[in-house]
């Protein structure tokens, strides 16, 4: 064993839990930061050997960072519930870490690879190789206070893993929709309190080069219609975020209608 805590936050995580905390024999300390799950998530954790905190829902960045505080170790590895080191990765990590945590480091970087509609993309970069934050020193780096797409901000060198850190994406098209609006939801809350200018005018511009993005340059085209389903979707998202966020600004009451009816599809 190692003195590196695992943290996941998680609500409704039933279905993956166990397997994400599996994953990670050799860390000493397994914190699930549950924020009222009705799945059964807690006792899954706790019969996988996770200590079970519940802390009520603060945004990603700030729950992040409540998590990062009732670790026991400086060291800290964050999975989603819905991810789950490869074996391989894991072997890299156990040979690895022991250097790391001695050194002057302040984290490192992980690839992240994607399975979307029951298998993996090959192609689509931020579905095969994203890059993406998952170890740290606490002392060292922070997430930021975002609702929602928030970042580790590190305050010192880092170093990356080769072996890959596994994603289950949304089981469904409905599932990711869903997700769609409530990260939707926290965008706009956080756009508001930073008080972003409605620009409705750029949407047909961000629809398209958002769509050409992904699926031109970063390759959604080479993994065929679920590629372009990846694209549409991106490009969708990126529009109604801000159409969701106009109807905030000229209809604040909207917010509470939304979550209330939000709340009513959770699982």
């Amino acid at each position: 064993m190692l003195p590196i805590t695992l943290i996941v936050i998680a609500r409704n995580e039933a279905r993956m839990i166990g397997r994400c905390l599996d994953s990670v024999p050799f860390a000493a300390d397994k914190v699930v930061v549950d924020s009222g799950s009705t799945d059964g998530t807690p006792a899954i954790a706790a019969a996988h050997g996770a200590r079970v905190v519940h802390q009520d829902w603060l945004g990603f960045g700030p729950q992040r960072n409540f998590a990062s505080g009732v670790a026991k170790h400086d060291w800290i590895l964050v999975l989603d519930g819905d991810e789950q080191l490869s074996p391989a990765l894991a072997a890299e990590l156990e040979q690895r870490l022991p250097s790391i945590m001695e050194s002057s480091l302040a984290g490192a970087h992980f690839r992240r690879a994607t399975r979307f509609m029951g298998k993996a993309m090959r192609w689509y970069r931020p579905m095969s190789r994203e890059r993406i934050a998952r170890l740290y020193h606490r002392e060292r780096a922070r997430w930021t206070d975002a609702r929602v797409h928030e970042s580790l901000r590190f305050n010192g060198p880092v170093t990356s893993f080769r072996e890959r850190l596994l994603h289950d994406h949304n089981p469904t098209l409905v599932h990711r929709h869903i997700k769609m609006l409530r990260y939707t939801e926290l965008r706009a809350q956080d756009w508001r309190d930073r008080g972003r200018k409605v620009r409705m005018w750029l949407c047909p511009f961000i629809f398209v080069t958002t769509f050409l993005k992904d699926y031109l340059l970063r390759l959604a085209v080479l993994d065929g219609w679920r590629g372009y389903i990846v694209a549409q979707t991106a490009a969708s998202y990126a529009v109604y975020k801000r159409l969701r966020y106009y109807e905030l600004d000229v209809d604040p009451s909207s917010l509470t209608l939304a979550s209330d009816l939000l709340r009513k599809t959770e699982p």
